[in-house]
């Protein structure tokens, strides 16, 4: 026959999925189905049958699969319930031999015996089950517990010892010294916790603190404060250095503590501080801290501050050893509340840790170590040996080829006068120039030949300190008032040609100034004047022809006023093409203060028509890109002297006069009755 076609191929509008018809067939498993019918037992040949129809049910299933325990117990259970003990004890004896490692059976089998006060039945069921499975502990808790609950005490003792034969677990020999403590048999829990301490010894690997602290507590607890304190003793020899614990510490000393045993608290504490690790006795700090605060004194209280800050310190300088700022922090404190030679042994460990880059700015901080080291030796532990030894090291140390520290040299050189030893001093000093010549160190050595008076020593540091660096201006100043000090004006005078006459200088404003006031004070006026003339060959700065006209009136002869008037003119025509027209208006306001202390009218109406006109201007900016940035407003001095500007004055001051023509008519238009009162009067 023809399969029938299909005419409409297109989807449903409702599909199903796969998924949804297993989920729905699922769903209707779980539909409850209606409880049989309730049947009523009425004579004993139905009760026989019903039991007849159940037994047959439980075996079928137990016949599918042995080894499912929970049918058997179901079995069993059912078997109770209707008082067929002996039925009962034959299934659970046919289920053991299927599984009996199962936990359940035997507890399940041992709950039923101690239900229908099978007592006997129930030891013997215990008495097998912990024989085959004696690792399992809910054996011998339930064992213990059943014979304790029938007065049995030494039963239950019994099975405690036989319990602890297996060496079991800690909480099994805790529950067999509560069981003694609850029938007051205190010497019994005693031997039970040696024999635990004895057995953590021999087999545990890493025994705990905590059983330790417990028998201690335990002995405390009953009074035996000797016991107690003998078994923290113990507990301390036992674990030694090796394997220190801060619990155990602290539980010592707070025993001590409530024996009122202060100081032996203290050692406690201190010993233990001394001695475990830093990172890990943070509570041992904590708790030491409030034993102080509440029973030290004020000493003791700052000790374990000290203690604390030293720990912090250690964990800074440990995590980064190039931290010097750690470092003087941890030594300022060591160097307050320490012994000497434990101060030693912190700055060498400071030193130690050289900077591993050879530059400066990485040496600049671990110096003032070696600097702060040598300070302590001499001033606080009194040993200039070690002192000296100190600095010579740190000098050996530093990389003089590359660079220097004058003020190592500096300190070692006092430090050796100060034990009046003078040639070591210079034999320093003297060594730090040949090796490495700086600024500070020729400024140091001269310094202290001058203390000592060698004038010859001196001069010869000076023309050593000008070779190194003739560029200095304040080196040469100082020698030439050395020599003028010392009455040798010709060295003097020979000192300052010598230095102006150097191609390069770092000050030379200052060592003209320094020459020309040395010339005045020699009151050599004219030397002064030529001074003032070679110096303005090399510059035309406005301050120097300021000065020259103030030196000539300063002077204080008759000719003093022309000759200072005189400079100001030429100063003038010198600087009428000077670019900076404010250093000639500064030139000018002098001049006109001059003019007005001791000028006539005619020189000071001169002056006035010197002086120039200030105007404001505008200027176009242009940006770092060669943009427009906008208009700039300035002001711009303009000179009458000038003839190129004399058109532009003439032009502005007509702008000026048409401006204020301007406002006079404006005024006039805004008030016609001022016009008409002004014409009437």
């Amino acid at each position: 026959p023809l399969a029938s076609q299909v005419k409409n191929k297109a989807p449903a509008e409702v599909q199903i999925t796969a998924e949804q018809l297993l989920r729905e067939a699922k769903e209707r498993e779980l539909e409850l189905l209606p409880p049989p019918p309730q049947q009523k037992i009425t004579d004993v040949e139905e009760l026989n049958d019903y039991k007849l129809r159940k037994r047959k049910t439980f075996e079928d299933n137990i016949r599918k699969n042995r080894t499912v325990i929970s049918n058997w117990i179901k079995y069993a259970q059912w078997e109770e319930s209707l008082k067929e003990i002996q039925r009962a004890r034959s299934i659970y004896e046919r289920a053991l031999d299927v599984d009996y490692r199962n936990v359940t059976l035997w507890l399940k089998y041992a709950e039923m015996e101690m239900k229908n006060r099978q007592v006997n039945h129930a030891r013997n069921i215990w008495d097998r089950a912990i024989t085959t499975l004696p690792r399992v502990n809910q054996f011998w808790y339930k064992y213990t517990y059943m014979e304790e609950m029938l007065g049995n005490v030494a039963g239950s003792r019994q099975v405690f010892e036989r319990w602890m034969e297996w060496q079991p677990e800690e909480q099994a020999w805790h529950s067999y010294i509560n069981f003694e403590l609850r029938y007051k048999e205190v010497d019994r829990a005693r031997t039970i916790y040696e024999r635990y301490i004895l057995f953590t010894l021999l087999v545990i690997v890493h025994p705990d603190v905590k059983n330790w602290i417990k028998y201690a507590r335990f002995e405390e607890k009953h009074c035996y404060f000797a016991h107690a304190r003998k078994v923290y003793e113990r507990a301390v020899e036992f674990f030694g250095e090796e394997h220190m614990d801060e619990h155990l510490y602290v539980a010592f000393a707070k025993f001590e503590e409530n024996q009122k045993e202060f100081e032996r608290v203290r050692v406690i504490y201190k010993y233990a501080l001394d001695r475990i690790p830093k990172q890990e006795a943070q509570n041992l700090f904590k708790n030491y801290t409030i034993f102080e605060k509440k029973f030290g004194d004020r000493r003791g209280i700052e000790d374990i501050i000290v203690s604390k800050r030293r720990f912090q310190y250690e964990e800074e300088v440990k995590a980064n050893p190039h931290n010097y700022d750690a470092w003087f922090d941890y030594l300022r404190l060591v160097e307050s509340d320490a012994d000497a030679e434990t101060v030693r042994e912190v700055y060498e460990r400071a030193i130690a840790n050289v900077p591993p880059i050879q530059e400066k700015r990485h040496w600049k901080r671990y110096i003032y170590l070696w600097i702060n080291y040598a300070l302590y030796e001499e001033l606080e532990a009194k040993a200039s040996k070690r002192t000296r030894q100190v600095y010579q090291a740190c000098i050996e140390l530093i990389p003089h080829k590359k660079f220097t520290f004058a003020k190592i040299w500096l300190l070692y050189a006092q430090f050796e006068i100060r034990q009046k030893n003078l040639p070591l001093a210079r034999r320093a000093l003297g060594t730090s120039i040949g090796k490495c010549p700086k600024n500070k160190l020729f400024k140091g050595y001269i310094e202290l030949e001058l203390q000592l008076r060698e004038f010859d020593r001196c001069r010869k540091l000076y023309e050593k300190f000008l070779e190194f660096a003739p560029e200095n201006c304040t080196s040469w100043i100082k020698f030439a008032e050395l020599e003028t000090i010392l009455g040798d004006i010709d060295r003097a005078r020979a000192i300052y040609e010598l230095a102006i006459g150097q191609p390069r200088l770092d000050m030379p404003e200052v060592l003209w100034k320094s020459y020309i006031d040395f010339e005045i004070e020699q009151e050599e006026y004219e030397k002064t004047r030529n001074l003032y003339r070679r110096l303005l060959q090399r510059t035309q700065h406005v301050k120097v022809w300021i000065s020259f006209a103030q030196f000539e009136l300063s002077a204080g002869r008759e000719e003093s006023l022309s000759r200072c008037r005189q400079i100001y003119e030429e100063a003038n025509k010198a600087m009428r093409n000077c670019e900076e027209k404010e250093e000639r208006v500064m030139l000018l306001e002098s001049w006109k203060n001059f003019e007005e202390e001791f000028g006539t009218d005619s020189t000071k109406e001169r002056i006035e028509k010197l002086m120039p006109e200030k105007i404001k201007k505008r200027r176009k900016l242009q940006a770092e890109d060669g943009s427009d940035a906008g208009w700039e407003e300035y002001y711009d001095y303009i000179f009458p002297e000038d003839t190129a500007n004399q058109p532009n004055l003439k032009l502005l001051a007509m702008a000026k006069l048409w401006k204020k023509q301007q406002q006079e008519s404006e005024a006039a238009e805004m008030d016609p009755d001022k016009d008409i009162d002004e014409s009437q009067s």
